[in-house]
């Protein structure tokens, strides 16, 4: 994955509000979230000055303002069929890394998306797991490899998010005592958690985070420091997060700090 060019320098005091700005944005960019105090000695103004930046950006849709900075909006997910062919050696890695928490006998709830659906493929054989999910793709992933017992969560189908979704599939999460639970991750931050786009994607996500003993968020490296409209889970509630293999240490530290186990996956075949 190709990393994004550096901003151009622009000389401490020179910048007008404008170009501030721009460098700002690549900044959200390249490293995920700015902090204001440090904007205003780089550029020499006052933290007003960046706050005032930070208001204009955030009330143009471009940033999402938190304590002390800001942080990048992550873009929305694009139509499952779309996800499936998209970076699949980098999901197929990350599944690989995922699979490694499994333990033998245990209960797995896995959400709908095209990551989790490599981690299913990467699910070991012969475990005797209980895969209990909303994704038909998932469950097909499972239904001819040997050991799973499968149990597929009802409700309206959603074809954007590929999977149920709604009061009947929550109703039925509800019922469920998991081990592990597997939530699609639309945006990760330090700070806010675990966030999703979709009111009721997020809530049912919400519930298999309730439902289960651990949490393990997986993740590729463009969701990493970005929120979205609703919180799913906070930070506390996660106890394994699953990156790429180019996430740098500072990145994983700042997690790990929150008490994640971080778990790196290996370098992905594209």
């Amino acid at each position: 994955m190709s990393k994004p060019r550096a901003a151009a320098p622009i000389p401490p005091g020179e910048a007008m509000p404008q170009e501030r700005q721009q460098w700002i944005l690549q900044r959200l960019r390249s490293h995920g979230r700015v902090v204001a105090v440090e904007l205003a000695t780089e550029f020499e103004v006052s933290e007003d000055s960046i706050r005032r930046d930070l208001r204009e950006l955030a009330a143009q849709g471009l940033c999402k303002r938190v304590y002390g900075g800001a942080l990048p909006l992550p873009v929305a997910s694009s139509p499952l069929r779309q996800r499936r062919v998209e970076h699949t050696g980098r999901k197929q890695a990350l599944a690989r890394k995922a699979a490694t928490l499994v333990r033998q006998g245990q209960v797995l709830l896995i959400d709908a998306g095209s990551t989790n659906a490599a981690i299913a493929a990467a699910l070991p054989e012969r475990c005797g797991l209980t895969v209990v999910t909303n994704a038909p793709d998932v469950a097909l992933a499972l239904l001819d490899r040997e050991g799973f017992e499968i149990q597929l969560i009802g409700g309206r189908v959603d074809p954007r998010i590929g999977g149920a979704v709604g009061a009947q599939a929550v109703k039925e999460l509800q019922r469920i005592r998991a081990d592990l639970c597997f939530p699609g991750a639309c945006a990760l931050d330090v700070e806010g958690g675990l966030w999703g786009f979709d009111s009721e994607e997020s809530l049912l996500k919400r519930t298999m985070v309730e439902a289960s003993g651990e949490t393990v968020v997986v993740v590729t490296s463009d969701k990493l420091g970005t929120v979205a409209t609703h919180r799913v889970a906070g930070l506390a509630e996660v106890q394994h997060l699953v990156v790429e293999h180019d996430v740098d240490k500072a990145t994983r530290n700042a997690y790990a700090a929150h008490g994640v186990a971080v778990h790196r996956a290996d370098v992905a075949g594209d």
